[in-house]
């Protein structure tokens, strides 16, 4: 999908989209949240360039991708000899945004004393570089993304109130792929067909009906980039084109040969515990009276349970682990009223 490219018709994405419209405008900072995958950049993005900013530049950062001292830095920029090797002034990523938007994901992994200076920054339009007495004006529109839940981390003192309250003028939450089942097929047609002309083929046979059912079925908890990852190597993996694409691989790493986790030392082993039990032992029954038909139906839910998380949720292939049909697996999800959305 390219930069500017949002693409979506379901309920959901389209409130999403009028959202975005309505707040854009304002001259306000603002938090796009949602979980990882989503195109929360792109929604960054989105607000910028339908803002009164859009011909002025469009700055962005990781706050992840860097120490908290490096972090400073980077957004505030220094003097010389702020520290070893500071050598010149270098400005920071709010001067090079000034008049612009400056887009911070993953902001909450940021450091306390980095949040304080942003919050400074934000409120009064004023900063001092690293090592600096200076300060510097900067007209900077913020937008902040994050998959973690901010209230929550500053309740627990890693992210601060204050902040947060300046931050959330307006928080856009973006809808999981999950939410957006309308959107699946549009969004693998799309990339489907950019992988195809990528390789050269001459036109994009579509998907077969078992893969669009798989597609469907699947519960993507890596959002839109997992979807795409995921039909990039459908296609690829065709090599000609000349029919439907089909053999999803939502599991690269799953293969007979993959390596295994190393098995526990004697000191995480119990003790007096022969080793063929030390990870096979099973529940004893219960000493006193029980209800077989409600064990076996609360052990057939655990079963179904675990299959489909060990799948990621893709129902066709949790009926396969428990060696079932797709139809009775469907009837026993509908029987114990298991959520896979």
């Amino acid at each position: 999908m390219q930069p500017d490219q949002i693409i979506g018709s379901s309920p959901a994405f389209l409130d999403l989209m009028d959202k975005i419209s309505r707040a854009a405008p304002l001259d306000r900072p603002l938090l796009v949240v949602g979980e990882r995958g989503t195109g929360k950049e792109m929604i960054a993005a989105r607000l910028h360039f339908l803002s009164r900013r859009w011909d002025q530049v469009f700055q962005k950062m990781n706050c992840a991708a860097l120490a908290p001292t490096l972090l400073e830095s980077e957004l505030f920029g220094y003097e010389p000899g702020a520290f070893t090797g500071a050598r010149n002034r270098r400005a920071g990523r709010f001067e090079a945004a000034h008049d612009g938007s400056l887009f911070l994901d993953e902001i909450g992994t940021m450091a306390m004393q980095a949040q304080e200076k942003l919050l400074r920054v934000i409120e009064y339009g004023e900063l001092e570089r690293v090592g600096g007495t200076e300060t510097v004006t900067v007209d900077v529109r913020v937008i902040g993304a994050t998959n973690i839940d901010l209230p929550a981390a500053a309740d627990v003192g890693d992210f601060r109130h204050d902040l947060l309250d300046r931050l959330a003028f307006d928080v856009i939450t973006v809808p999981p792929l999950r939410e957006r089942r309308d959107d699946i097929m549009t969004l693998a047609e799309h990339f489907g067909t950019a992988m195809a002309r990528e390789l050269e083929w001459l036109t994009f046979p579509g998907f077969s009906e078992i893969a669009s059912e798989e597609m469907l079925g699947y519960g993507w908890p890596g959002n839109i980039r997992e979807l795409k990852n995921v039909v990039e190597r459908a296609v690829y993996c065709c090599w000609d084109g000349e029919a439907p694409v089909c053999g999803l691989v939502f599991d690269p790493f799953d293969s007979p040969y993959r390596p295994q986790k190393p098995p526990l030392d004697s000191s995480h082993q119990q003790k007096g515990a022969p080793s063929s039990q030390r990870s096979e032992r099973q529940p004893l029954p219960p000493s006193g009276p029980a209800n077989l038909k409600n064990a076996v139906a609360v052990f057939e839910k655990q079963l179904v349970e675990a299959a489909l998380n060990r799948t990621r949720f893709n129902q066709r292939a949790a009926a396969q682990h428990l060696e079932i049909s797709y139809d009775q697996l469907r009837h026993a999800i509908k029987k114990h009223n298991i959520d896979c959305s």
